[in-house]
């Protein structure tokens, strides 16, 4: 074979050096015989015999170190075969296209007998598809086969003179340069499963916070307050036992825990009743108690877990609290969140945000207002009051609002009415607000907190200082840098709270008559003229307006809606369909129809004065996009459900987006969103 060919002409070679020699030295002596005859012919004598001897033990060698080398080399190839074919991880190779063509014995243990020709693939259906390496290259891959999990390592090596040989023979047959995938398959079962069991083990940080710990106890008697407060301490102590943790209250309505995360599952499969059952404690109090709950999980240290539940609990307390929140790295769960927020009765925190915001804005020289867009009159309302309050601070003011939209239109061109001739304009574009911005501008958001809706996102992104002034419910995209965030879920409106915040800025705040207007008609359209989310602090802040210009007959009139508005707000309420007994459903192609989305969402609000309807839903198609309107008065968080399309807002009022989709798709994904959270019991 040509191996031994090879091996032949090596020896061979070194042998015939000695006889080569000899052919020189015969030269050497037949010239010597010329001057010296005697020593010539005793050289050439000499010559001979060493000749002789040379051949007879070339003879002789050549076969014997041809028969050690070949033995030699044939145990050695054959201790290499046995190594591999005992080689404790299981091995196999293939040709290019995945068909076996040899392996050792503990491949066979986990794959079979008699696979030859066998495609890998069909035996490792993980392996399918996969892209297998080339050129000598390397490639990983992890699979499970029959509840065993393996990490394989597969390389392409080039072989030559190889045949697929019988079951576990690799045989010569002279061709060349054979490409051959490798495979090493490493069983990581028993580790995945001590990864596992580690991480069951892990701990986890968890917050308890009272939400209305002083709203409901002010209005009962002080042995009721003590039994209240003891059966709630009770019922979360014993909610945590079941789960092994370890609780330790830290101020009167807070309390910190910690978990093994193997809990976290039975925790979440329960929805976190512990919510229902501290809500349902009822000794005569007239406001039930309700708890937020932060959980924070694979922080990667003890101090970054803790510090993940506490922006979870953040994120609780921003969407209107009574409910928990899992942070899991950037992968946020929800649960709970049925109930409205109390009113909270003390101005303190408002306050306290109002003097931190004029302090931020007597250090700017420009300040720019931007709200949502397709904005409203909440959002107008709010961001006119800021400027008001910006012009009386003395600084250059500038409310960012790309292009006119129907359901403020009264309130535009009334601005532009009473604005005098001196005065610079209000409104700027976004572009025009990009090239005005610079080193000492600020940015106010009002009336949303997810970047991605703001008027003008690249905004958000070239201004350092920037403060956010909401009232809806909070999820996890939220404006991160903001210096000042202030979030209150349980405020009817913006417009409220600004109007509150005026009032702690400015001695006596001086207000335009439109500008009042834009207020009052802000918190006027949010709480469908005072019925929904309408509380004290609601009505105080209408006074205030009430005292600084606002008119209710101006407002009314500024809002009243033509014929054609009314007869299609007519058409969708009698278009509307009965889901599950519950949920009023309607849809309404607004394509050639200005302020499409507000017809809507006044047909939404007219749908829940239906007997028994908990939710009512609008589906309004405009410019490739589908807008859902949402409205609910307190039996049920609409929040929740838009927020399954990437939709927000608050617990009775919310809304989303959806693009790339009909009418009837959009309307079919919205019942069965309905229909799986029905069965999930998240409503």
């Amino acid at each position: 074979m040509k191996r031994e060919k090879n091996i032949s002409r090596k020896v061979a070679l070194n042998l015939w050096l000695p006889i080569i020699v000899v052919v020189f030295i015969l030269v050497a002596a037949l010239g010597v015989i010329e001057v010296n005859p005697g020593l010539g012919y005793t050289i050439l004598v000499g010559d001979v015999i060493y000749l002789i001897a040379s051949v007879l033990c070339y003879e002789y060698t050549e076969k014997m170190i041809n028969n050690e080398l070949l033995t030699a080399g044939f145990e050695q190839s054959q201790i290499q075969k046995q190594i591999l074919k005992e080689l404790p991880v299981p091995y196999v190779m293939t040709d290019q296209s995945g068909t076996i063509i040899w392996y050792n014995k503990q491949f066979s243990e986990i794959a079979g007998q008699k696979i030859i020709k066998k495609s890998i693939t069909q035996i490792f259906p993980g392996l399918y598809k996969k892209v297998f390496p080339q050129n000598g290259q390397t490639k990983e891959y992890c699979i499970t086969q029959e509840e065993h999990k393996y990490h394989v390592e597969c390389k392409s090596m080039v072989f030559k003179n190889l045949e697929r040989g019988k079951e576990e023979e690799i045989q010569d047959d002279g061709a060349e340069g054979d490409v051959l995938q490798v495979f090493y398959f490493f069983d990581e079962t028993q580790l995945r499963g001590y990864e596992e069991e580690s991480k069951k083990k892990s701990l986890v940080a968890g917050l308890i916070y009272i939400d209305n710990y002083e709203e409901v106890l002010e209005n009962m008697e002080e042995v009721r307050q003590s039994l209240l407060l003891a059966l709630v301490e009770r019922k979360i102590m014993k909610y945590m036992q079941g789960l092994d943790a370890i609780i330790k209250g830290f101020e009167k309505d807070k309390f910190l825990f910690v978990f093994e995360e193997e809990k976290l599952e039975e925790l979440m499969e329960s929805k976190f009743s512990i919510l229902d059952e501290v809500r349902l404690i009822n000794i005569g109090n007239e406001l039930s108690m309700t708890l937020s709950i932060g959980v924070g999980v694979n922080g990667g240290s003890y101090t970054e877990t803790y510090e993940s539940a506490r922006m979870a609990m953040d994120l609780a307390l921003g969407r209107g609290g009574d409910q928990a929140v899992v942070r899991d790295g950037d992968t946020i769960s929800y649960y709970g969140g049925k109930t409205q927020k109390v009113e909270k009765s003390t101005r303190v925190k408002a306050r306290v945000k109002a003097h931190a915001l004029r302090e931020i804005m007597l250090t700017h020289d420009k300040i720019f207002v931007m709200g949502h867009k397709n904005p409203d009159a909440d959002c107008v309302g709010a961001a006119l009051g800021i400027y008001r309050l910006s012009k009386t601070l003395g600084k250059s003011t500038y409310i960012v609002m790309d292009k006119d939209c129907p359901a403020i239109e009264p309130i535009v061109e009334g601005i532009y009415k009473e604005r005098a001739e001196e005065e610079e304009d209000i409104f700027v574009t976004n572009e025009e607000a990009l090239l005005l911005k610079d080193k000492s501008a600020m940015l106010i958001v009002v009336d949303v907190n997810l970047p991605a809706m703001t008027e003008c996102p690249e905004l958000l992104k070239s201004v350092s200082t920037i403060v956010v002034l909401d009232h809806h419910r909070q999820n996890n995209e939220t404006i991160k840098n903001a210096v000042v965030s202030y979030v209150e879920p349980y405020a009817s409106s913006t417009c409220e709270m600004v109007a509150e915040i005026l009032q702690y800025i400015v001695d006596k705040p001086k207000l335009k008559n439109i500008e009042a207007d834009a207020m009052y008609s802000g918190i006027l359209v949010d709480t469908d003229n005072f019925v929904i989310k309408a509380g004290v602090r609601t009505f105080e802040a209408a006074a205030f307006l009430r005292r600084a210009g606002a008119d209710v007959t101006r407002v009314r009139k500024m809002f009243r809606e033509d014929m054609e508005h009314c007869r299609i707000r007519t058409a969708i309420i009698n278009k509307a369909e009965i889901y599950m007994n519950e949920f009023a459903i309607s849809t309404f192609d607004g394509a050639n129809v200005s302020g499409a989305t507000v017809v809507g969402a006044k047909a939404a609000n007219a749908l829940l004065n239906i007997q028994g309807i908990r939710g009512s839903f609008v589906l309004t198609s405009l410019q490739d996009c589908i807008y859902i309107s949402a409205r609910s008065i307190d039996e049920l968080n609409v929040q929740v459900i838009m927020e399954k399309f990437n939709g927000g807002g608050h617990l009775t009022m919310a809304a989303a987006q959806l693009k790339d989709v009909t009418l009837e798709e959009a309307k079919q994904q919205l019942e069965d969103v309905l229909q799986q959270m029905r069965e999930d019991g998240d409503i």
